[in-house]
């Protein structure tokens, strides 16, 4: 069943709500000695904004399935990361994200997909990116909220923008940590 053009409207104005409100109540102390490059509040509404454009782009379009691709934005620039069925998605959705206006760059750490997948293997994986997400909200040194988790076969996939090192290395020693997970890859980017 295909949501009208009404529903997806709805669920793209709710998903950038939700944004806004994690990026509202995302404010913690920071964990390294070096200042992190600040954003405004306008640039943060800019980039959730952004965000939900080339989200619902990708949704919209037939060719590639909008829901394997994680999608932040930090000052224009925008980081695609997931898994896709073949290069030609992945480069659809790049080309689809550059076409946004406000877009500045588009940073592609999307993989490709191991072969096919059965439910089973789905639902553990759903359950491993559970178990990892509430790991990292867990850890005091981890600001989760900069870090999307996305799991396929056991393999799984850190990225976001983050303040620090420290930081990256926490969630990857996290993540290896965690029950499921065979694989750990890292597409975070430091924060500019």
């Amino acid at each position: 069943m295909n949501p009208s053009f009404t529903q997806r409207i709805l669920l793209t104005s709710m998903a950038g709500l939700m944004a806004l409100t994690v990026v509202a109540c995302s404010k913690t102390d920071d964990v390294a000695a070096q200042p992190v490059p600040s954003t405004t509040v306008g640039t943060e509404v800019d980039d959730t904004l952004l965000t939900t454009h080339v989200k619902t782009a990708l949704m919209d379009n037939m060719e590639i399935k909008g829901f394997d691709f994680k999608v932040e934005t930090r000052k224009g620039e925008v980081m695609l990361s997931g898994f896709a069925d073949n290069r030609s998605q992945i480069e659809l959705a790049v080309n689809i994200t550059r076409a946004i206006p406000g877009v500045k760059s588009v940073n592609n750490n999307v993989s490709l997909k191991d072969g096919a997948t059965t439910l089973g293997t789905k639902l553990d994986d759903g359950i491993t990116t559970t178990r990892l997400k509430a790991a990292l909200m867990a850890d005091t040194t981890v600001k989760s909220a900069d870090i999307a988790v996305v799991t396929r076969d056991g393999h799984v996939q850190l990225s976001g923008f983050v303040d620090n090192q420290a930081q990256i290395d926490r969630a990857l020693e996290v993540a290896r940590s965690v029950e499921g997970v065979t694989q750990v890859g890292n597409e975070m980017t430091l924060k500019k």
